[in-house]
């Protein structure tokens, strides 16, 4: 469930940033090997977590300390921009290595935040190219399909590290594509 105690700390700086980033468009052959050298390293920090024994401490705290959430928002807002990403995939590793809230609750959070830092990407970007897909609103329609599943199955069905080694298979398979494109 979302705690907007969780969320806005990561979001009042990451929503403009993003839009920031929207604004810069960067050259394909910079984007695709820099965005997928991200999430190899995104890939075996999450890969690393989920062989912990404990991967959950029973001290994890209930809110994210507040500054470094919000300079983590900041920065990770003009990276998702700049690279047309939700963020959450980079979010997400970071709040779990740095264990500053459970794994339900990272994925809720870094859920809106993909929404909210997507919406103020998007609308920078347009600002630029004066164009968008015109698939997109399918494209929309079926990332909200895809992460309800998800979100269902993953709150309800799996263990936590079994969602953590899925996510790193996700963003191992994401980054070598990107690479190798």
């Amino acid at each position: 469930m979302l705690s907007w105690r969780t969320f806005y700390p990561f979001g009042i700086l990451g929503i403009p940033f993003s839009f920031l980033g929207g604004l810069i468009q960067l050259p394909p052959h910079f984007y695709y090997p820099a965005v997928g050298a991200i999430l190899l390293v995104s890939a075996l920090q999450m890969f690393r977590s989920s062989r912990k024994k404990n991967v959950n401490p029973p001290t994890i705290p209930t809110h994210p300390p507040f500054a470094p959430a919000l300079l983590t928002g900041a920065l990770i807002g003009l990276i998702s921009g700049m690279t047309g990403t939700g963020g959450g995939i980079f979010l997400a590793p970071i709040i779990l290595t740095m264990n500053w809230v459970s794994m339900r609750k990272t994925a809720a959070v870094t859920a809106a935040y993909n929404l909210l830092n997507s919406a103020a990407a998007l609308v920078g970007s347009y600002a630029v190219i004066d164009a968008i897909p015109q698939a997109l609103p399918l494209w929309l329609v079926a990332v909200a399909i895809g992460g309800a599943i998800g979100a269902f199955i993953g709150s309800r069905y799996l263990p936590e590290h079994l969602l953590r080694y899925l996510l790193s298979i996700i963003l191992l398979a994401s980054g070598i594509k990107l690479i190798l494109t």
